[in-house]
């Protein structure tokens, strides 16, 4: 069964295209097949993994989207890219910042996204939905297309702060639209554990939330190398796969695979 995962926070520059990346590849080292859709009008992921000038790519999630919309069939290799290290993507590129406007108008606006990954979810165990930095109706769209989310967060302040308002969106999607969404967890980023502030943004998370949520035991370290990725179009893995950074993904990918058998089996204990 393929699971689709949304990877969100409204706060940029949090590590959600590192993690989509790196989560995504590190699933493929385990065996999954997996699909990366960028829904970020930047293009940050389409770039980071080496796709240079998107905007002058012929089809796009803003063109798969575009053809949901007007109940156009989507067939299922349509617009994939194939990345050297095993992962598929849809890209994305300056064409998706109109599609905020294009949806006002749509009916069932908030499934435009659902019946596009729906279209391709069953070639892969794996669907990771890299969202944009804002919690407006790509990101609602995401939320409703999505099984679960992982939640990147840096380790400050203010970003920690945001995190209850993604929170109450996430809910009122799960209460109104997607009854099914889970929180798949909470990811502390850019963890640089030698301050006192990190260790300390790191303790009150786990404080606040752990009891409701669960908080990885990971944290992803401040790592040069994994900013370097993006410049490259390589994962952590072959870029410094002897670094601290690929060693947490790797431990990512172990924990968000063993959650799956665990809300797997749960779900076969109900149906028995």
């Amino acid at each position: 069964m393929s699971k689709v995962i949304a990877i969100a926070n409204q706060k940029g520059g949090v590590g959600k295209t590192t993690t989509t990346a790196n989560l995504g590849i590190g699933l493929v080292n385990e065996g999954k097949k997996v699909l990366l859709i960028d829904c970020d009008a930047q293009g940050s992921l389409t770039e980071s993994l080496g796709f240079d000038n998107p905007d002058n790519f012929e089809t796009t999630l803003s063109t798969l989207m575009q053809k949901s919309i007007q109940d156009l069939p989507i067939s299922k290799d349509e617009g994939i890219l194939h990345h050297a290290e095993g992962v598929d993507l849809i890209p994305a590129n300056i064409e998706l910042s109109g599609m905020e406007t294009a949806l006002v108008n749509t009916m069932s606006r908030e499934r435009v996204l659902k019946n596009c990954v729906d279209s391709v979810k069953d070639n892969y165990d794996y669907v990771l939905i890299d969202c944009t930095p804002s919690l407006g109706m790509l990101t609602i769209n995401s939320l409703v297309a999505a099984d679960e989310v992982i939640i990147p967060v840096q380790a400050h302040y203010l970003p920690a702060k945001g995190l209850e308002q993604l929170l109450t969106t996430i809910g009122r999607v799960k209460k109104h639209i997607n009854p099914d969404l889970k929180i798949g967890g909470i990811l502390l980023t850019m963890v640089d554990s030698r301050t006192n502030l990190a260790q300390s943004v790191s303790r009150q998370i786990r404080l606040n939330f752990s009891k409701n949520i669960t908080v990885y035991k990971t944290e992803i370290p401040l790592s040069t190398k994994a900013a370097e990725t993006s410049a490259v179009g390589k994962s952590v893995y072959t870029y410094d796969k002897r670094g601290k950074a690929a060693e947490a993904y790797r431990n990512l990918t172990k924990e968000v695979l063993e959650g799956g058998k665990q809300r797997n089996k749960h779900r076969s204990e109900i149906i028995r």
